[in-house]
């Protein structure tokens, strides 16, 4: 009985070590204002009203975490923050980033009016999408353009602001995500973004100071994937296309592969890097872009990462879960793990991130509640965790050693190096 016992305490133990750890935890957004009377006044105004923050996307640099708070709703002071991920407190106020001019509704050329998401590169510059809208869905107001502010973090100063052309956009345009891709260096940089309901692919080159614009079906909702269920709210997002995206390794030629999905859907697509920043490709890449397997069934995600070993992880909203894909496998259900589930703490993860220490950052937010419901603010509804990603992925699927490098055929097949030469050269280079 005592071997029993302490066999169960070791599996315990080890179970424990593996889950995602909290980090933080707040049953509310407050900010780091001047004083506590111009707190006070913000109530006082409606210019901060506490219920009507989310927090949506994290980014991390250095002991620095950036959390963005979207305006939906009247009540949001400041869209870009961060607060130091050494805090003391278990729920730290937010910080606007780089101050609290920079952050004003409406100022399109020195402000943020609504950001989502956020990438800091390995220049050590932080790459932020401004929308300029104010609201969602019906309520959507655009007092500003689509503009790319990129800061540079080790000063707090913004280097450069592009706004996107009239082109690059259309009128139904959303973007929420953005991926950041440096070449040999790091002028030769380019960010994507991915036009949800305009149903488009943006590609930005810093070096040239340009964007255009991709289209594909692979961008547009299946119309099979529309209906959700997550903490027992059943909704249509029928609309919703290309969403989440992730950038694999660099390969032989210096190029990536840009996975992504759109969020009504189950199945991944991949296209390489090389032919995104070809700007002449345009109107003539349909077949330079692939479509993987389904992922099985409650797959929807809305955020993914890959890191330098090839590992993606993705949020599964369905399944308040973060899932794993080595991506050195056959991209099927079969290979394709669960690192953490919480029918509590995950509910709606909305942002999966890595750092460069090699561990997973995962925020949940209970957003679904947010939109189509309510949340009880004496309760905690905002989390961050993380964890090493060697942890994570022991013992799962996604941990595969030794394993054949594989490619893509132009039948969407996966196939070894060693007896298929002929398919190395399907996208001009060997993706591993």
């Amino acid at each position: 009985m005592q071997y029993l016992l302490l066999a169960f305490l070791l599996v315990e133990t080890v179970v424990s070590v593996q889950k995602l750890q909290e980090h933080f935890a707040w049953n509310q957004i407050d900010y780091n204002f001047p004083n506590e009377a111009i707190r006070r006044n913000a109530l006082l105004t409606g210019r901060f009203k506490p219920q009507n923050n989310l927090p949506v996307g994290i980014e991390i640099w250095q002991d620095k975490m950036f959390i963005s708070v979207p305006r939906w709703k009247e009540g949001i002071p400041s869209t870009l923050n961060y607060i130091d991920l050494n805090s003391p407190e278990k729920n730290p106020k937010l910080t606007p980033y780089p101050n609290w001019a920079s952050n004003e509704l409406g100022n399109c050329e020195k402000g943020l009016s609504t950001v989502y998401r956020m990438k800091a590169d390995e220049c050590d510059r932080l790459w932020v999408l401004d929308t300029g809208t104010f609201g969602i869905g019906n309520t959507t107001q655009n007092p500003c353009p689509y503009a790319l502010n990129i800061f540079d973090l080790r000063t707090n100063q913004r280097i450069r602001r592009y706004e996107f052309k009239p082109e690059d956009t259309n009128r139904n345009t959303f973007i929420a995500n953005i991926a950041v891709e440096l070449g040999s260096t790091c002028e030769d940089s380019h960010a994507y973004f991915s036009d949800e309901l305009g149903y488009g692919l943006i590609v930005y080159s810093f070096k040239d100071n340009k964007s255009w614009r991709f289209s594909h079906s692979f961008f547009m909702p299946d119309p099979l994937r529309g209906d959700f269920n997550i903490d027992g709210l059943n909704f249509q997002w029928g609309e919703e296309g290309i969403f989440g995206m992730s950038l694999s390794p660099r390969t032989e030629l210096g190029y990536r592969l840009l996975y992504f999905s759109p969020l009504a859907s189950h199945r991944e697509f991949v296209v390489s890097t090389q032919t995104l920043q070809n700007s002449s490709k345009v109107e003539d890449s349909w077949k330079e872009f692939f479509a993987l397997d389904e992922r099985g069934p409650d797959s929807h995600t809305t955020s993914r990462v890959m890191d330098d070993n090839g590992v993606q992880f993705f949020n599964l909203i369905d399944q308040n879960a973060v899932g794993c894909w080595n991506s050195k496998t056959q991209y099927n259900n079969k290979n394709h793990g669960i690192v953490d589930k919480d029918n509590v703490k995950l509910i709606f993860p909305s942002d999966v991130k890595v750092d460069r220490n090699n561990n997973l950052w995962v925020m949940s937010d209970r957003m679904s509640n947010f939109l189509m419901s309510s949340l009880d603010y004496s309760e905690i509804n905002f989390r961050v965790f993380f964890a090493p990603i060697d942890v994570l992925i022991k013992d799962t699927v996604c941990e595969v050693p030794n394993y054949e490098p594989v490619f893509y055929s132009q039948n969407n097949q996966y196939f070894s190096k060693a007896p298929l030469q002929k398919y190395y050269n399907v996208f001009g280079h060997n993706l591993y």
